[in-house]
């Protein structure tokens, strides 16, 4: 199966819809209506459907029915954390509850006078947290792939109240990006990166995960490893009934040995975190291609089978 190519799942009409929904029938009935949406999406996308579904029963270990369960799930919480976003953006913070975790500490590197990288994933709903920065969100820079960017970014500002935090748009067919992520880190701002997701095969470094190996992104943490910028773990997870979990944890610092790379030690500290998120909320981490490496190299192999037969 094909890797990532720089857009998550669902288009400009899904997001309209469920504007419009919100709009005129309100959140909670949103939440109902997407349980016939995410019937409907099961079968008509196959190959995320059976991305989830090796997810749950290969690395999970999960029964039939259980990864029958986490399928249905995982695509209810995807639908859920983009109606919040909406909702949100849109100015309903008041119908939510928060909770954050190591707050003081990630206020306390965010105030420490130079730049910081701050890395999450696909997992959660990691961009709803920038309401509640205050002026901390007008120093934020979030490193989203183009692809993923330009396909939402006007219908978004149509319908919402804006946000303070800025955007830095990745195209494979320049190094705009690399000049602009410098720049805000030298201005002593905060750029976001989801560490869980590449687009050139070139630049990977590799770490065991959830006891497999995968592939992950260097750039963002060479770049760490490289400039000595405090970096922050951030997952932003959703919990009963309309909260939100904020997550900080503050990385260790990594020095330089024989035996192991600076930016090896950060993606290991950075898999461990992300591990301990994903075991506490399976179903909420939005993947939907091939993310490990045997798993990548069987489904290559069944294909290279199926075009010689």
């Amino acid at each position: 199966m094909a890797d990532w190519k720089g857009k998550t799942r669902g288009g400009s009409f899904g997001y309209f819809f469920f504007i419009k929904l919100i709009q005129y029938i309100g959140v909670r009935a949103a939440y109902v209506f997407l349980a016939f949406v995410v019937v409907y999406f099961i079968p008509f996308a196959p190959k995320a459907t059976a991305c989830t579904w090796r997810y749950a029963r290969k690395t999970l270990k999960l029964s039939r029915l259980k990864s029958a369960g986490l399928l249905f799930r995982n695509y209810y919480r995807l639908g859920q954390t983009l109606i919040d976003k909406i909702a949100i953006g849109s100015g309903m913070t008041d119908k939510y509850h928060f909770k954050f975790e190591n707050y003081q500490e990630f206020l306390n590197v965010l105030n420490s006078q130079q730049g910081v990288i701050m890395m999450g994933g696909h997992i959660g709903n990691w961009e709803i947290g920038a309401p509640f920065f205050g002026d901390y969100g007008k120093n934020i820079n979030i490193v989203m792939y183009d692809a993923e960017y330009q396909k939402i970014k006007e219908m978004l500002a149509k319908n919402s109240t804006g946000h303070d935090y800025k955007v830095i748009p990745v195209n494979n067919d320049t190094l705009t990006h690399v000049f602009q992520i410098t720049e805000a880190l030298n201005r002593h701002e905060y750029v976001c990166f989801q560490g869980d997701r590449y687009v050139n095969a070139d630049k990977l470094l590799t770490a065991t995960f959830m006891g497999h190996e995968a592939d992950f992104p260097s750039g963002p943490f060479l770049l760490a490893s490289r400039l000595k910028v405090p970096v922050v773990f951030y997952f932003a997870m959703r919990e009963k009934p309309m909260t939100y979990h904020y997550r900080f944890t503050i990385a260790q610092p990594v020095p330089r040995t024989r035996d192991r790379k600076p930016e090896q030690a950060l993606l290991e500290q950075y898999v461990a975190n992300f591990e301990k998120i994903l075991k506490e909320y399976p179903e909420q981490w939005f993947n939907y291609y091939e993310f490990w490496k045997d798993t990548k190299n069987t489904e290559a192999a069944h294909a290279k089978g199926k075009k010689k037969s």
